[in-house]
């Protein structure tokens, strides 16, 4: 076991339902056997956590990965020890959204030094988190400015299906405004490095249009499609990445699930996060690439509504982790 991946689970914010499928994922022997799983949060709410949940795991509490034991049938917790015990579930709270943030910050210091293989997050509350003194967006931005990152993307990946953005979180309008050539480029050359990283010899990779039909040679948008996508492929292909494009959105996922791509580019949030959606909530997973670290992600929010229910499936949280053991550097 002790050549297997250490991969900080971070967990999120403790009002959600992280604590939840944190314990139901790490409660299935497929995950033991694929990863030395460490928890970074507070040991507390995780015993709470497993109240709700029943998974007879013991949680045990430590202040450095060194002292982890990754035994059966326990849950390593690296104890921040932030939070009240008696959080309410479900409730928006500035002092979770801090601890959140918290959990992040020290798993990235913990990967960037080397003693985390990767890092997977479960969910946390915009709302809680700006509350908590930290006006983020999400997630992905946090992480780029903690590991001085400038060039980065969000990648959603599916059974059958990966897909990676151009622009995620921003209007429509400012999206179209926002894509160019250089954005474009480096995207795919980002999505080739990521999946060459992972294994896939020669990545074939697909490119959406802005507009129907890719703009159908001129007909539908304002040139778009030339003026900021064709160049990007165009320099790509010339540096030997096998890319197409860019094609017809409305076509293009299904030729990408059928196998025909390892991993589709798209031009905006929407386009891409579709797609991947319709393929099933319970099994996407959103990864960061171009970090110096690996970061996977349940594709799910904190579901307030049902926290400290026990209902919380964990199917997502499982795909992250097997996706992090997967893009987690082979030594």
């Amino acid at each position: 076991m002790s050549d297997l991946p250490i991969i900080g689970i971070t967990m999120g914010d403790a009002a959600g339902v992280g604590p939840e499928i944190i314990l139901k994922a790490l409660k299935d022997p497929e995950i033991q056997h694929i990863c030395r799983p460490l928890v970074i949060g507070d040991a507390a709410i995780m015993e709470r956590a497993d109240r709700f949940v029943r998974t007879g795991l013991k949680v045990n509490p430590v202040r450095t990965v060194s002292e982890a034991g990754f035994r059966r049938g326990y849950v390593d917790v690296l104890d921040l020890d932030l939070l009240p015990a008696d959080l309410e579930p479900g409730q928006i709270s500035a002092q979770a959204g801090d601890a959140a943030f918290r959990y992040l910050e020290r798993a990235v210091h913990l990967a960037l030094d080397g003693e985390l293989s990767a890092i997977c997050t479960a969910p946390l509350n915009k709302e809680a988190l700006h509350k908590g003194g930290h006006p983020y967006p999400g997630h992905t931005e946090i992480l780029a400015e903690l590991t001085g990152t400038e060039d980065y993307s969000m990648m959603l990946s599916a059974p059958r299906l990966k897909v990676i953005h151009v622009t995620t979180h921003v209007g429509l309008i400012d999206a179209v405004r926002m894509i160019e050539p250089k954005r474009v480029y480096r995207v795919i050359r980002l999505a080739h490095d990521t999946l060459k990283r992972a294994g896939v010899s020669e990545p074939k990779i697909a490119v959406c249009g802005i507009n129907p039909h890719a703009g159908e040679n001129g007909l539908f948008g304002n040139g778009e499609e030339e003026e900021k996508i064709i160049p990007a492929v165009e320099k790509a292909e010339r540096e030997g990445i096998r890319v197409k494009g860019p094609l017809p959105a409305d076509t293009l996922f299904f030729r990408a699930v059928r196998g025909d791509f390892d991993i589709v580019v798209a031009m905006y949030h929407d386009q891409g996060h579709g797609p991947v959606k319709v393929l099933g909530l319970d099994a996407g997973v959103n990864i960061t690439v171009g970090l110096p670290i690996i970061r996977t992600s349940v594709d799910h929010g904190t579901a307030f509504d049902i926290a400290g229910t026990g209902q919380a499936d964990e199917k997502s949280m499982k795909e992250a982790l097997r996706q992090a053991v997967e893009l987690a550097p082979k030594s």
